[in-house]
């Protein structure tokens, strides 16, 4: 029996795409929605209710949480966010002239300490 090993290693095996996954993506996403629309009109599609989405959100929240490393980056940025944020609006205040930002029991009249009058 006469080898053909030459043509063997010319193609590596299981790696051509066959079927579905040799289609171009546009007529992919025609099947893929035909056969969305047909499980619609049969009523066995699947829909998330309010409490499913939370739960299935919950989930992924606590896989991402798992990575230590993840979430520190996440917190790096968000702390990186607010210092530029408070950075840019202490700027802002200097160029205009005022300093910081005009307390909130201040701007809804007054100072008063526990509903009485100061002086009386």
């Amino acid at each position: 029996m006469a080898s053909n090993s030459g043509n063997d290693q010319s193609k590596p095996k299981g790696t051509a795409k066959r079927g579905f996954a040799a289609m171009d993506e546009a007529t992919q996403r025609a099947i893929a929605s035909k056969g969305g629309q047909a499980a619609h009109q049969k009523g066995t599609a699947h829909e998330f209710d309010s409490e499913e989405a939370r739960r299935a959100g919950q989930k992924g929240g606590e896989a991402v949480s798992r990575d230590r490393e993840h979430m520190a980056q996440i917190g790096r940025k968000g702390g990186e966010s607010r210092q530029s944020a408070a950075r840019a609006n202490a700027e802002k205040n200097a160029a205009n002239g005022t300093r910081g930002a005009v307390s909130e029991q201040s701007s809804k009249g007054g100072n008063q300490q526990g509903g009485k009058v100061a002086g009386r």
